[in-house]
C-alpha cells in the first residue's frame, strides 16, 4: 500500500512572518494542527467537530 502523503497548508493571512499554525485534514473525522516553525515537532490531533466548535470561538473573539 502506497504511503499517505499529509498535505498541510498555513493561512494565506500568515504573511510569512514565520509564526504560524499548519492545519492537515487527515480524512474521516480528524484534523491535525502543528507550529510551522518545527514541522518535523509535534502535531496536536482533533476531531472535526472540536476543530470546527475551535474555529468558531476564534470568529466571536472568544
Amino acid at each position: 500500500m502506497p504511503e499517505r502523503v499529509t498535505r498541510w497548508r498555513k493561512s494565506s493571512r500568515s504573511m510569512n512572518q514565520g509564526a504560524c499554525v499548519e492545519v492537515a485534514f487527515l480524512g474521516g473525522d480528524a484534523v491535525a494542527a502543528r507550529d510551522s516553525k518545527d514541522p518535523g515537532g509535534p502535531a496536536l490531533v482533533f476531531a472535526r467537530r472540536q476543530w470546527t466548535a475551535f474555529l468558531g470561538r476564534l470568529r466571536d473573539g472568544r
